[in-house]
């Protein structure tokens, strides 16, 4: 399953990941400065539920497309694809 996004779509998720990216890098020198622990854990929350939400939309992205796909749905039985997708949203949980 490739993954082909609209411009609107791929530009909300690079910023989450972006988003992610800056909350990681603030992570790192929150821990290298010793920073209060409930502070690195406040932001390590923040950073994965950033990762999680760019996850699942690039994950909506790919449903659509099989929804809408009469070729991948050719190629692909129902329920390779359901567990494929399944496969897909757990990997976030």
């Amino acid at each position: 399953m490739e993954l082909t996004m609209a411009a609107e779509e791929l530009k909300t998720v690079v910023n989450r990941l972006r988003r992610a990216q800056g909350q990681i890098a603030g992570v790192i020198r929150m821990i290298e400065e010793g920073r209060d622990c409930e502070d690195v854990v406040t932001q390590l929350a923040a950073a994965s539920r950033a990762l999680d939400r760019a996850g699942f939309a690039v994950i909506a992205t790919g449903l659509q497309k099989c929804l809408t796909d009469g070729d991948l749905a050719a190629s692909e039985d129902r329920e390779q694809m359901r567990a494929r997708l399944e496969k897909l949203f757990l990997s976030l949980a």
